[in-house]
């Protein structure tokens, strides 16, 4: 048996630890376990390692602060590049429509202002093309196309009001969402390339429409030229004069060339209008003729020359033209004049005669009846009296003559002239 009664199985056993505290007459002791050292130990460690944890963190706090406020920094930097760039986007963006917006306003001027012009010329070319209708006949050497005025140019003129133009307002940021009937936004370029194609369509029309006024002045006044010319030389060709003072100042010619382009339409619609006075200035000197037939309709039953006389049956000269017509039938005068004798006279039986100026007399022999008197003033058509077979006759008829200077001329010739020229007055 082991002495200090410790088992030989099991091995020998640690004594506990023991603490002995005295303090004067007192003397305390404990005992420490296995358990408790191993706590105590763990919190020992558990203390150091805070401690040294902590510690570290006071070290190494600054350098991980400087670190996150430079992250920080690079972060906020590239936000604010990135805002910088957006807001230079934007402000790219804005220009550009404040320039598209700025260069549509511009074409938009440039269209009202040609659109007045174009209305303002419709109001003056009104009343000339009224009166180049009324007065320029078709020439009968002329085409159809180039004879007839073009019919279309008075419903063109009024084209320029089917597009609608108005003006942006300075906040519109969409520079062309007036020419769209689309709700939703285009693109800046299909809305630019839309509306550059809808400019070029109503430039080419407006275009279109100065080119058709131009034309049908052009045509008009061609037309009235031509016509003057005829009248001027179917006049001439028959010896019959034309008013000496008429052509003093236009005895011009060459072709047109205005010094500005601007000028054509002016220049044109001056040039329409000298051809209207000129032709009006020939129909007038032709209209004071005495180029109408007094009855129309009717046969010549003995012309004017040298002719067997029907009461002696020896040669004597005709002074005029004999046209079958039934007693009362009303002889009308052929241009417009001044009576100058109303009454019998000799072999004329009941006769009128009518001064028509420049040396032109015309006489109405035979009549029935008289219904004018001396001085009376006659426009081209008025009835003078009935016609009849008074005086040195053998039956109802009416005896014309045309005078010159009191000297007899060939009715016939004015009568030929008259049917030429009928289709230009």
């Amino acid at each position: 048996m082991n002495v200090t009664g410790q088992s030989a199985v099991f091995g020998r056993r640690k004594e506990p630890h023991t603490v002995i505290i005295a303090r004067g007459d007192e003397i305390r002791h404990f005992t420490i376990r296995p358990w408790v050292a191993a706590f105590c130990g763990s919190a020992l460690a558990a203390i150091v390692i805070g401690y040294l944890l902590a510690t570290s963190y006071l070290v190494l706090r600054d350098d991980l602060i400087g670190a996150t406020t430079a992250r920080q920094a690079r972060m906020q930097q590239a936000y604010e590049d990135r805002i910088s760039a957006l807001r230079a986007q934007v402000d790219r963006i804005t220009s550009r429509q404040l320039l598209d917006q700025q260069l549509m306003e511009t074409k938009v001027s440039e269209l009202l202002e040609r659109q007045s012009q174009l209305s303002q010329r419709h109001g003056r070319l009104g009343p000339i093309l009224d009166r180049a209708e009324s007065e320029v006949g078709t020439p009968p050497a002329a085409s159809s196309a180039a004879a007839k005025p073009d019919q279309r140019a008075d419903a063109t003129v009024a084209q320029p009001q089917a597009y609608t133009v108005a003006s942006l307002g300075a906040g519109d940021s969409r520079p062309f969402s007036l020419w769209s009937t689309r709700s939703d936004p285009l693109p800046s370029d299909t809305a630019a390339d839309r509306a550059d194609k809808l400019f070029v369509s109503i430039n080419e029309s407006l275009k279109a429409i100065e080119n058709q006024q131009l034309t049908r002045i052009a045509t008009l006044a061609d037309n009235a030229y031509k016509n003057a010319d005829a009248i001027s030389q179917t006049l001439e060709a028959a010896g019959l004069p034309v008013d000496s003072d008429f052509g003093d100042e236009r005895d011009v010619g060459g072709p047109l060339i205005p010094v500005d382009s601007s000028m054509m339409f002016d220049s044109k619609v001056r040039e329409l209008d000298e051809a209207l006075d000129a032709l009006d200035h020939l129909k007038k000197e032709a209209q004071r003729l005495p180029l109408a037939n007094p009855a129309p309709g009717h046969s010549v039953t003995s012309p004017f020359g040298v002719r067997t006389d029907p009461i002696l049956g020896t040669a004597a000269l005709h002074s005029g033209m004999d046209f079958r017509a039934p007693i009362g039938m009303p002889a009308k005068v052929t241009a417009p004049g001044v009576v100058v004798k109303a009454g019998w006279n000799g072999g004329y039986g009941r006769m009128v005669e009518v001064d028509h100026g420049q040396g032109f007399a015309t006489r109405y022999g035979h009549l029935s009846e008289i219904d004018v008197k001396v001085g009376q003033k006659l426009a081209a058509g008025d009835v003078i009296g009935k016609t009849g077979s008074s005086g040195r006759s053998t039956g109802p008829h009416l005896h014309y003559e045309v005078r010159h200077n009191g000297e007899a001329i060939d009715p016939l010739r004015f009568l030929t002239v008259g049917k030429k020229v009928a289709q230009y007055l």
